[in-house]
């Protein structure tokens, strides 16, 4: 693998002419004879002074913070004048506001300073989180290799973290594994592609793809929260659609789900993936977009991920939990869409904390600090869907339904069997229609007759919803919306 000098990689992400330095000479970590002459000629070799170098530019026109790292100095490994310059960089993001790159690639700490350049990681990462916790991303570019403590730090915690293809990325150098336990590392573990593959980076993109990606999210980041186009809403539904009816149409195989919503009506789509704690679930799409202009982090129950041998686990509810985070640290609205025949019913459900991850998924999203919509696309199966659910605007699909169960499984408890589950759809009130009666829902999208029969002007009719209620949102003080949004479901049905 070829690998770029952190200029080489700075001149090929950033606008041309772009990049100013905030390096000031390392601070003088008073190194004996030996070390003197390493630092001497890693400078020498590599033509920078130490192993990070930090500044501004920008990416597309707009201003960027970087932090890179130079292999060529001592396998980018992090002492304490390379930790000082990175914290100072990061700090200097967070007080003039700018989002934050960083492109490590290193050993990880450098063994020359021992334990004291170890516990530079602290101060390191103290300071990236207090960058997000200012509402401000960042963002991730691990590049080839990315080991121990820089991957234990800073490394892991981006709001967005993408590879290098092929890259060597993992806590335990294989070096050291190899010494220590006098075998090879297993093969194929360490690599971004898997990592990918586990939900720990949202994606594997070479160094060229960079800057597209960058500008991508901070389109959507830093998009106004009001002032989207907005449009006059259709009128409600009036056909009196039998609920049965509805229930079959949510059931279409050709039904259009979040990713066709998400294709032809939103735009700057970012897809990411896993919970970034080693799960994934094809069962629900984490995106960051933009809706009709309004930007929102996307949880979406993906029709095309359910099947009846997978269906939607306790990992897909903790990666919606990852993006309702994601909402709350860069100060974006979220948008949940609930397309599912029901969670998982199996042993390795319960065993993985279904019930817990629905708890935690309802206590979230009705304290979340940022406007919320909720949009009922299809299926609302049970705790799955309604996990998704409490918002500060619901809206459905005209033949969306919300259900304590699948109708058939209320009618196997009911009347012991399935063949009255067309009556129990009527009695419990699952139509989007009979949910806008019991205020449940704020607004019914009508379908001609079926979103399956009409997918592009159904989606952009769901879509122009959804970026109105997000605008409209928008205007609101959060503070204001989180008390409304409480007040709402202390009173519902009473």
């Amino acid at each position: 693998m070829t690998r770029r000098s952190a200029t080489e990689l700075l001149d090929l992400v950033l606008d041309e002419g772009s990049f100013t330095s905030w390096d000031t000479p390392p601070v003088d970590v008073h190194p004996g004879p030996a070390y003197a002459a390493e630092l001497a000629a890693a400078r020498a070799s590599s033509g920078v002074d130490e192993s990070v170098l930090t500044g501004r530019g920008l990416v597309h026109g707009r201003p960027v913070a970087v932090v890179v790292c130079e292999f060529a100095f001592l396998a980018g490994s992090i002492g304490v004048a390379a930790a000082e310059r990175l914290v100072c960089a990061v700090e200097r993001a967070t007080a003039e506001r700018l989002p934050l790159l960083a492109a490590p690639v290193s050993g990880g700490t450098r063994m020359q300073e021992g334990t004291l350049a170890f516990l530079q990681m602290v101060k390191i990462a103290a300071a990236i989180t207090t960058h997000k916790a200012a509402r401000l991303p960042y963002l991730v570019y691990l590049r080839h290799p990315t080991t121990g403590g820089v991957f234990a730090s800073w490394g892991s915690l981006g709001h967005v973290t993408v590879a290098e293809p092929g890259a060597l990325v993992g806590f335990l150098g294989p070096r050291v594994y190899q010494a220590l336990y006098d075998a090879p590392f297993p093969e194929g573990v360490q690599t971004a592609e898997n990592l990918h593959a586990h939900g720990l980076l949202d994606a594997v993109l070479p160094p060229e793809d960079l800057s597209e990606i960058v500008d991508r999210v901070l389109r959507v980041i830093t998009a106004p929260r009001t002032g989207a186009p907005t449009t006059t809403p259709e009128p409600r539904p009036t056909d009196d659609v039998p609920a049965w009816t509805s229930v079959l149409a949510s059931r279409r195989a050709d039904r259009p789900g979040v990713r066709a919503l998400l294709r032809l009506g939103a735009t700057d789509v970012v897809p990411l993936n896993g919970t970034g704690q080693g799960e994934r679930d094809p069962g629900l799409l984490l995106a960051l977009a933009r809706v009709g202009g309004a930007p929102c982090v996307v949880l979406g129950q993906d029709r095309r991920g359910q099947t009846t041998d997978h269906p939607m686990g306790p990992a897909a509810l903790r990666e919606a939990r990852r993006g309702m985070r994601l909402a709350t640290e860069l100060a974006l609205p979220l948008l949940t869409v609930i397309d599912t025949a029901g969670a998982a019913l199996s042993r390795e459900a319960e065993e993985g904390g279904l019930a817990g991850e629905i708890a935690r998924c309802l206590a979230e999203l009705v304290t979340l600090p940022t406007p919320t919509v909720s949009l009922l696309l299809g299926q609302g199966a049970g705790g799955g869907a309604l996990a998704l659910v409490p918002a500060d605007r619901v809206l459905a699909a005209q033949h969306g339904w919300l259900a304590p169960l699948p109708p058939e499984g209320a009618s196997a408890i009911v009347h012991r069997d399935t063949a009255h589950a067309a009556e129990m759809a009527a009695v419990h009130g699952v139509r989007s229609v009979d949910l806008l009666a019991a205020g449940i829902v704020d607004e019914v999208i009508a379908e001609h007759p079926d979103g399956a029969d009409e997918p592009t002007a159904f989606c952009t009719r769901v879509a122009a919803a959804v970026a109105s209620a997000l605008d409209e949102l928008g205007a609101h003080d959060p503070q204001d919306l989180l008390v409304r949004r409480l007040a709402r479901y202390r009173r519902l049905g009473t």
